[in-house]
């Protein structure tokens, strides 16, 4: 199974500048897919989960569009061919 992580500027340069990722989880799950990145690219893990493995609560994660804080959390599934965005809240005023 593979699955491409969508990355924007501030979070590729964790992962060696690439803003496009194709990992491959050995589960079908968000928890699993983002086990694989931290093990390929622990900073940019250590940027979405926090030390409990919760992602952290100013990153938004979406699964083939879907907010995944409203269809399972890490439990989320993830299809192979799946696109995975990972972006970070912005906070204006």
């Amino acid at each position: 199974m593979t699955v491409q992580v969508v990355l924007p500027g501030v979070l590729a340069a964790l992962a060696g500048g690439e803003k496009h990722l194709e990992l491959q989880p050995a589960g079908g799950t968000l928890a699993d897919l983002l086990d694989v990145l931290a093990a390929e690219h622990p900073l940019l893990g250590g940027r979405i989960r926090d030390e409990t493995g919760q992602v952290r609560r100013f990153v938004n994660v979406y699964v083939d569009g879907d907010d995944v804080r409203f269809s399972g959390g890490l439990g989320t599934a993830v299809r192979d061919g799946a696109e995975v965005q990972v972006l970070p809240s912005v906070a204006g005023g």
